[in-house]
This record gives C-alpha cells, structure tokens and sequence, in this order.
C-alpha cells in the first residue's frame, strides 16, 4: 500500500469517526431532551371522577389536586379548568357540595373559551383563597365536590363535554382537566392542543389569588340547583316543609322554594319563595328557607330582597306576608329573641296596606314586642339592613333608618336567619294565585356595625371573585 493510500485511508477513518461523535452527540441531546422530559414529575397531578351520568340535570365532577412537585404549594396560587359545551342558550351555574379545604375557600367561575374547541367551548374554573393553605409534597387536597348546572334548570348533556368521562367513577388522572400553577399550565393539555413546557415558568394569566374572606362572616348568593341541592345542608340552610305557623298551619312546602336565573341573563341566582292558595287551606302552599342553628346574634345583617306588590299570577286581593327576619330556635327560651321586617302588600291583621312592619320582640308567648308601621309601597329590589349592637337595635331599608329599639328587645340569644312568603288569612276563594318574594343575596357581619355601602363593595368583591359562598363564623 502506497504512502498516499494510507494517507487517504487515514482521513477518511479521521472523518467517520468526526461524523460518528457528532452523530452520537446530536443522538444524545434528543436522548437527553427524552430523557427529560419523561423523567420530570409533573408539579402537580389532577385526579378526577363523577358523579353523575352523561344525560342529568345537574354534572357532579369531583377533582383531587396532588402535590408532585417536591416543594411546598400554596393552594392560592393553583387554578383548575374543567371544559365543557354549552348546551342551549343557558348560561351555567357552580357550586361546591363537599371539600376537606372547606367550600368557602373554594372559588369558581363559568364562562365561555377565549379559543373554543371541539367539546370544549366553555370552563368551569376552580381557584382558592389564602385561606385555603398549602400541600406539602406529595400531599393530596382531597376531594373536592363541585356542581355545574344550567341555570334555566334544564337537562345537560355531558357526552360532548371535554373533560367529562362516564367511565371515571372512581379517581383516575385525567389529562383533560387543566391545572396551572401561578397562571402557567402544569398539568393536562389544553383544548387547543398545548401540554406544560419541561420547566413552566409562572405568568400572571389566572389573575390574582381571591383574598382570604374576613373573620365572623356569612355570606351567600345562593347559586344553588334547587331545594333538595346537598350543598344547601353543607352550607347551613334548610328549607321548611310540613307543620306549624304562622299564617294557614301547616302548610310548608319545599316546592315553593327556588333558584331562578337572574333576569339580566348572567349567570348570577336569585333565592325564589312562592306562596300560592285558591282561598282554601287544603289548596294552600307556603314557603320557608332558613338557616338550620342559630348563626346571628350581634352585628349587621344586610339582604337585598324583591317584594312584590301584585301576585305572579291570579287575582289580586291576599293577605300575604313577605318577611326576612331572625328568631330563637325555642320559642318557649327564657331569652327570646326576634327581630323582624314583615311586607303585607295588601295588609293583614285588620289593617290596610302596603306596609311595611319592623318589630323586635322579647317573647312570643306574651306578645312582648314594639312595633313601628311604615305605610309604603316597596315592590321591587330593596336593601335591608338589621343592625344590633351595643343594646340597639336599628333597621334600615336602602339606607333610610326607620326605627330603633332599645335595650330591653335587644337580641340576648342567638338566632336562626329567615325569609318567608305566607298567608296572614284566606279573605276570598277562587281560583288559583302565587306571591313571590326573592333574595339576591345574604351577607352578615358579626359583632360589628357595618355601613351599607361597604357591605356593596365586600359583596362586589366576592362575587367579582367567584365567591359564592362564605362562612367564617365561629362553630359554636
């Protein structure tokens, strides 16, 4: 072999083995990148189920956040997505039935896709406040029982729904339910398509953290699918049906007891009480919603409430009263209390309206109370206000102060909260008729006298949140 030869050979081996590293080299960054990004835990993993079947009159996803990330997580900084297709022109309603973070903490917001997708046109959006706390790693937040629903009530179908599975009915990890941590995704992909980068980096997309809600409140704006919803017990309230007064005895009835979609058509609720009666008492209904304990004692009460002054449908001409007040569970208690505002649009107990009656009362049993008569006409939306403190009580309609008691009927136990719509008595037979009275939302703040303009701005703030419910108050 000549000189040259070998010189040749010698490159070209020189050269296959340059190629062979670069080749290797090239190999081992895709193998790297692999390697990567299939051996990095996600920072955190969605586990999901439900609850319901695919065709039902209200979805039941129940979600389960776990930790992965090896660090600590603060609950605030997580958002969940849950995608959905809208079914019909309904807007759609949440709420939270069941969670070891407690449902006043658990934020939620519904609304249509900036980038709609196949089976995914809408989201339900699941945050947490401050309050919520943090997941240590590998913790888990347990499960967290949500309800989505249509707010004109009707069926949904959730077989076109994204992150919807009818063969999920125990936890499993779902992909299709998005998780962001500090507003950059981090778990499942996208409608559109997008997964988590290998290393997410926060943005401020989600929006800040809801604030913790303020210690002694009860707040509710009752989002809820209807009277036998589980998240009413969760959340405190019973709607009463069966025996006792006042008015037409027994004859409470949940079916009078509703959530109708707001008339401005967002997704916001009202609370629904309808009396009806052809005059007789077999053809009576009367519709209570309170509180199931005593939860008001001293503080501000404030409720935005619609009277009406003419019946929903049927002649006009009933004793009907429409009433939110707060009374003691045992009205034979040595320290009886209740305080009440009573509407009788047509009047009752003998005398003529439209009045408005605000009383408070030592005892039931006696007749102990003081009373002050307003003679008005107050169909439509009204913000009520309940104010004791200091051995005064004062209420006030919009604003207005319209009367004060003193000391001796001050509360002096705790009260259970409550609105009604009843029949005083059956002036005429006939046929059919109904009275609605509607409550937009509850707020009370214990122990404290707060005005009635920041009790707009804490109720704007929560809703403006996604807040819809609140209980702060102590658990005794």
């Amino acid at each position: 072999m000549s000189h040259r030869r070998k010189t040749s050979h010698r490159a070209r081996n020189a050269l296959i083995f340059v190629l062979s590293l670069g080749i290797l080299a090239a190999g081992g960054t895709v193998l790297y990148r692999w390697w990567r990004s299939t051996d990095q835990a996600p920072l955190l993993t969605v586990r999901y189920r439900t609850g319901a079947p695919a065709t039902t009159a209200v979805a039941k996803p129940w979600l389960e956040i776990i930790n992965t990330s090896g660090k600590t997580v603060d609950l605030s900084d997580v958002t969940l997505r849950y995608y959905y297709t809208a079914d019909g022109a309904s807007a759609y309603g949440s709420n939270c039935v069941q969670t070891a973070l407690g449902c006043t903490n658990v934020t939620q917001r519904t609304g249509p896709a900036d980038d709609p997708a196949p089976k995914a046109d809408h989201y339900l959006q699941i945050g947490f406040t401050a309050q919520a706390g943090s997941l240590a790693p590998g913790k888990t937040s347990q499960g967290i029982g949500l309800q989505l629903y249509r707010v004109d009530h009707e069926k949904l179908n959730q077989a076109d729904d994204r992150s919807f599975d009818a063969e999920d009915t125990t936890y499993t990890p779902s992909k299709l339910v998005t998780a962001y941590l500090g507003g950059a995704l981090v778990w499942g992909e996208e409608p559109n398509g997008v997964t988590p980068p290998p290393t997410p980096a926060a943005t401020p997309s989600s929006g800040p953290a809801a604030a913790a809600p303020p210690k002694g409140v009860l707040f509710d704006d009752f989002d809820y699918t209807g009277p036998d919803d589980p998240a009413l017990a969760a959340n405190g309230w019973q709607v009463r049906s069966g025996e006792g007064g006042p008015g037409i005895k027994d004859t409470w009835s949940a079916d009078g007891v509703s959530f109708p979609a707001a008339k401005d058509g967002t997704a916001g609720q009202t609370l629904r009480l309808r009396a009806g009666t052809d005059g007789t008492a077999p053809g009576t209904r009367q519709s209570e919603f309170h509180s199931a304990r005593p939860v008001f004692f001293t503080g501000t009460l404030v409720a935005r409430v619609h009277f009406s002054d003419e019946p929903a449908s049927g002649s006009d001409g009933d004793h009907v009263s429409e009433s939110f007040f707060t009374i003691s569970p045992d009205h034979a208690s040595p320290k009886y209390s209740e305080l009440d505002y009573e509407y009788m649009p047509n009047g009752g107990w003998g005398r003529l309206g439209p009045r408005l009656d605000t009383t408070s009362w030592r005892s039931s049993e006696r007749g102990d109370r003081v009373t002050s008569t307003h003679v008005t006409k107050l169909g439509g939306w009204h913000t009520m206000v309940i104010t004791a403190l200091d051995g005064r009580t004062t209420y006030s309609v919009d604003g207005e102060k319209l009367f004060t008691s003193d000391r001796d009927y001050s509360p002096r136990e705790p009260m259970s909260i409550n609105f009604s719509t009843w029949f005083i008595d059956l002036p005429f037979k006939g046929a059919p008729r109904t009275w609605d009275m509607s409550v937009d939302w509850l707020y009370y703040q214990a122990d404290a006298a707060v005005p009635v303009k920041d009790v707009q701005k804490a109720v704007a703030g929560l809703t403006a949140d996604g807040t819809h419910y609140v209980d702060t108050l102590p658990k005794t």
